[in-house]
């Protein structure tokens, strides 16, 4: 058991950095989804869910301050008013940059039905803190990715789909993680929790830099495992965590 891929998404929706290794704490991966961008009008955070062109734009950080990279290659850093002038002129609405720290807990939408895009509208909220979905850490496996890919073969099972941030190597075949539920699992000097397993949606569908659209992603782990894929993951045990380091799995359920 070897973590083999670490990311962050400093942006919600936005495309994230591959990290060599990261500080976890103990509401997630440093810096990861600590910014969105606000729609101006509704006050709602916007996700790729409803603005599938956020995933062609980039974010990195600077020191503390967000850095993101638009379509055309031009670059805006931290909040403030050139940045969400040239924000809001790039997706034809007025958009803010904003923090997730100690603001009220984010508003998002997502679609009914996650491969038609003229369904209804759902809201939902984030937790505090972080423009997180569900829990602070979203954790993969390389033998999901397998097993996903055995159903459908032509598909693109890149794991930049799924934005986890942390991929974890293992033989085998089945959907392993949903035996961790509820069980620690060790990964170099942090200590995670699996609280639930990802409940997927349309994003996964959404076409990115290198990568099509493919709506039948979603039906084929829909079809094959109820629309599941990952295990959002709590942090029982902070610390640094790297490419390389070995884990544990949790003990089989008797």
């Amino acid at each position: 058991m070897e973590v083999v891929g670490l990311w962050r998404y400093p942006v919600k929706s936005l495309q994230g950095e591959r990290l060599d290794a990261a500080s976890v704490e103990a509401d997630g991966v440093a810096g990861d989804r600590r910014w969105g961008l606000r729609d101006q009008r509704t006050g709602r955070i916007l996700t790729a869910r409803r603005r599938p062109e956020l995933l062609g734009a980039s974010a990195s950080y600077d020191g503390d301050a967000p850095v993101i990279t638009l379509p055309d290659g031009a670059t805006v850093v931290g909040p403030g008013t050139r940045t969400d002038s040239r924000l809001s002129e790039w997706l034809g609405s007025p958009v803010s940059l904003v923090s997730s720290l100690g603001a009220l807990a984010g508003r998002a939408e997502y679609f009914e039905d996650a491969t038609d895009d003229t369904s209804p509208a759902v809201e939902w909220t984030m937790p505090a803190d972080r423009y997180v979905d569900t829990a602070p850490i979203l954790v993969l496996t390389t033998v999901s990715l397998r097993t996903a890919a055995g159903h459908y073969p032509r598909g693109t099972w890149d794991p930049r789909r799924f934005r986890a941030n942390i991929l974890i190597g293992l033989d085998g075949e089945g959907w392993v993680e949903d035996s961790w539920v509820g069980h620690p699992i060790l990964l170099g000097a942090v200590t995670l929790v699996p609280s639930q397993p990802c409940v997927r949606c349309t994003m996964v569908t959404r076409s990115q830099p290198g990568l099509d659209a493919d709506v039948e992603i979603f039906r084929t782990l829909a079809r094959h495992h109820r629309g599941l894929f990952g295990v959002w993951s709590d942090v029982v045990a902070p610390g640094r965590l790297a490419v390389g380091d070995r884990g544990s799995q949790p003990a089989p359920v008797l």
